[in-house]
């Protein structure tokens, strides 16, 4: 019952995000853009980089700490294990690795960053970063299932220390679902101007 409900307001939160983008959008004109507006859009930017960066590191810290109970565990009956254990406990940190990147060159691409006090922002630039951040933020949740992934791993290097190579194997698949959003947020913004 919770989960359908957690559901739904996702569903309602992503709907109405989308219809305030499509109002945002079409409210400003065709014709030339003013500063105001541009900084109005540098604002939706700066929320895509939130979103980026916020979803995809509080998903990397429950990964974390999902693959760290299990590390402390068998690093405390066989203190040699340390190194493997670490490697594999690491891997889910990685999401949070794309929403940094996605945020930094969201910044870039809208002048936050590197004095480009110049550069204009449109409308479409604006909206598509706040998506673009989603994007990277919700393929960063699979930071969780790679942090439960790394704890069975892990529990399986203590007690067979020559699996750990399968076990980082097994704990890097669900990362290429957060590759892929990654790869299709700087694909947008390629396609919006922002990197260039």
């Amino acid at each position: 019952m919770l989960k359908k409900r957690k559901a739904a307001m996702m569903v309602l939160l992503l709907a109405a995000m989308f219809l305030f983008s499509a109002g945002v959008v079409s409210a400003q004109e065709e014709g030339e853009l003013t500063k105001s507006e541009s900084d109005q859009n540098k604002t939706l930017v700066i929320l895509g980089c939130a979103l980026a960066i916020g979803i995809a590191g509080i998903s990397s810290a429950i990964g974390l700490a999902l693959a760290g109970s299990s590390a402390i565990a068998v690093t405390a009956e066989k203190p040699n294990l340390f190194g493997k254990c670490l490697v594999l406990q690491v891997l889910p940190m990685t999401q949070s690795v794309y929403g940094l990147l996605t945020a930094i060159l969201l910044m870039m691409g809208a002048g936050l960053l590197g004095g480009g006090e110049g550069v204009l922002v449109g409308s479409l630039a604006g909206m598509g970063a706040i998506w673009i951040g989603l994007a990277v933020g919700l393929t960063g949740i699979s930071a969780i299932n790679q942090g439960m992934v790394a704890s069975a791993s892990i529990s399986a290097v203590g007690r067979n220390p020559d699996v750990a190579a399968r076990g980082i194997i097994f704990t890097v698949m669900p990362e290429t679902i957060a590759i892929f959003g990654l790869l299709v947020g700087i694909l947008l913004m390629t396609g919006l101007g922002l990197l260039g």
